[in-house]
């Protein structure tokens, strides 16, 4: 993205805290004004003392001391403003960016997350903001007094010989210009970096979330060097940025050293000519070292400069992801919801790679009507349970809960009324409690505890160390599949809505839990709709009724009766789970493992 583009983006976070950057650059030219004053003080005592030395007193000279020593504790204050207060200022602008990035990613679809690495996501929001503090306080502060400088230093020595001036300042725009290309350099470099840096991430966390398996295959070797070649890469790119910076800041020392040469050999001469007078040349020489130490400064400040430009960027493209699910306008609140569930010609294929997953499907589910999706894997089950929430929305037909379209209703309010258990049980790091809470965040301890009670996790919890506050650890690492998926059900016991989705919410368990908690579900299922995706021939059986979802159409439905009667696609299903139950397979496991 251009500069200019990236900096309207930034601009608006100013907005805040205009108050602290308006005094911060009032701080800025009280600091330029008493750097600029002394070489017009040192000038008046070496042209005074050349001149005539009898009418420079010593009362003089300490008055002149006195002058800039006040003006040397302004700049003291207004440094410390800029030092303290702007940094401050910095920080809250990163804080605000982070905040919307966050804000914004939770308004994604899963089409985005499906297609972005997290250790990318992670990176964006964290360590590339990091240099937008200093960013966002130097930026205008280290450009204003540069510009300030500028002009009085051209203005006072053009006072002093305009000549030497122009010869002096011929240099400025030549000096930016071979920086320049220097500067685009480094900003790709930096560019280069920050990808990097994520895919760095992205492979620490892969290999750290999935070490068990790293280590169950032995493939410890194979995974460190996968590691060692994204570092070499990282590497080889750093080393690529400190060449850039080594000839920028090369070319910014050659430049300084031939203005340098230009005020001895053209400043002298003007002198022995008599054009300037010696206190001239020291004030020219003062003026042309701040002069040369701010653009010194402003190069320096470019790679500060890129780096937060680059970190703005790379927070840009996370703002500008496309919200594909959202409020559509007039949408209003779902309330008093029964459950009635209605499919009108749904289709659905995913946006990124248009593959087509559900055909035409028509299908209306009464309030509290118990319904199990069954089918081969790939079939469209998940993905149709996945509709009715709109983690995704249909690309032709029409959805309707209560006889209300879903892009009708509001994200949130749909939602607070639907119940997701999933076969991959996600546990927050915390406690028990927090993770069962979690369901309604404002429900009392005893409503935890009954919730917890409802899905047959009561037992187990009592039973750990600190029961109900016992940390889980890292996505429930502590906890075993089986207390992992009952503590997730008892969530959604405490949430209490009208829909529930399970998407093979028993398969983690083992025989006796998975009658604690279909007893518990069929308790809860009572007066509220059901749809199960079946994993288990037992929870096929109690269904009110069973849809074969195959190639994306509904090709089968029935009780549990009119499918075997019809021995069809169900009935194949069924006969192949009986004989492996004869052959001593756990029933239902192997059978319908791919249903």
């Amino acid at each position: 993205m251009k500069t200019t583009v990236l900096l309207k983006r930034f601009l608006p976070y100013y907005k805040k805290y205009k108050k602290i950057m308006v005094f911060d650059l009032l701080c800025a030219s009280l600091t330029t004004v008493c750097e600029m004053v002394l070489p017009m003080l040192l000038r008046h005592i070496t042209n005074q003392g050349m001149s005539n030395l009898a009418s420079l007193t010593v009362g003089a000279i300490v008055k002149i001391g006195g002058v800039y020593f006040a003006l040397r504790i302004i700049d003291g204050l207004a440094a410390f403003y800029m030092a303290y207060t702007g940094h401050i200022m910095g920080a809250f602008i990163e804080t605000d960016m982070r905040q919307d990035a966050f804000e914004h990613l939770q308004k994604l679809s899963d089409s985005y997350f499906n297609n972005t690495k997290v250790g990318q996501i992670m990176s964006r929001i964290t360590s590339d903001l990091f240099d937008v503090t200093e960013f966002a306080h130097h930026c205008p502060e280290e450009f204003f007094i540069a510009l300030l400088k500028a002009l009085v230093s051209f203005l006072v020595l053009s006072g002093i010989n305009v000549k030497l001036t122009l010869i002096i300042f011929a240099f400025i725009p030549v000096m930016i210009l071979s920086c320049s290309y220097f500067n685009m350099r480094v900003k790709k470099a930096f560019r280069k970096q920050r990808r990097q840096i994520g895919e760095l991430n992205a492979r620490i966390e892969d290999n750290l979330l999935g070490n068990r398996v790293v280590r169950a295959f032995a493939n410890q070797d194979i995974e460190i060097e996968k590691f060692r070649q994204d570092n070499q890469a990282f590497l080889r790119i750093k080393r690529e940025t400190y060449l850039y910076m080594a000839s920028f800041q090369d070319t910014v020392r050659m430049f300084d050293g031939l203005m340098y040469v230009v005020v001895i050999v053209a400043g002298g001469i003007f002198m022995v000519k008599g054009k300037i007078e010696p206190g001239d040349l020291v004030a020219f020489t003062l003026y042309v070292t701040t002069l040369l130490a701010t653009i010194r400064r402003i190069i320096e400040f470019a790679e500060q400069f890129q780096r937060g430009m680059t970190g703005i960027e790379r927070f840009v493209e996370i703002m500008d992801s496309t919200v594909e699910i959202l409020d559509e306008p007039g949408a209003s609140p779902l309330t008093e919801v029964k459950g009635n569930i209605r499919f009108d010609h749904v289709s659905f294929e995913y946006p990124d790679d248009h593959n087509s997953v559900l055909k035409d499907v028509s299908l209306s589910i009464r309030p509290g009507e118990r319904i199990a999706l069954v089918g081969p894997s790939g079939g469209g089950k998940t993905t149709l349970c996945n509709l009715i929430p709109r983690f995704y929305d249909a690309t032709s037909g029409e959805i309707c809960i209560d006889g209300r379209e879903l892009k009708g209703i509001t994200l949130e309010s749909l939602r607070t009324h639907i119940g997701i258990v999933q076969q991959d049980v996600y546990l927050f790091s915390g406690t028990v409690y927090d993770n069962i809470s979690y369901g309604r965040p404002k429900a009392s301890r005893e409503e935890v505890v009954q919730a917890a009670k409802m899905a047959g996790a009561h037992e187990f919890i009592s039973q750990l160390k600190d029961q109900y506050d016992t940390y889980v650890g890292e996505r429930g690492v502590k906890l075993s599949g089986g207390q992992k998926q009952r503590i997730s059900i008892a969530r959604v016991f405490l949430k209490n809505p009208a829909i529930l989705i399970l998407d093979e919410a028993t398969s983690a368990l083992d025989n006796e839990s998975e009658q604690l908690v279909n007893r518990s579900l069929d308790r809860l299922a009572e007066g509220r709709t059901t749809l199960t995706i079946a994993h288990r021939l037992t929870t096929i059986q109690n269904a009110d009724r069973i849809l074969v979802l195959s190639e994306g159409r509904i090709a089968e439905e029935g009780s549990h009766k009119e499918l075997l009667e019809q021995k069809g696609i169900y009935y194949q299903l069924y006969m192949s789970v009986q004989g492996q139950e004869l052959g001593g397979a756990r029933d239902g496991e192997d059978g319908l493992a791919y249903i």
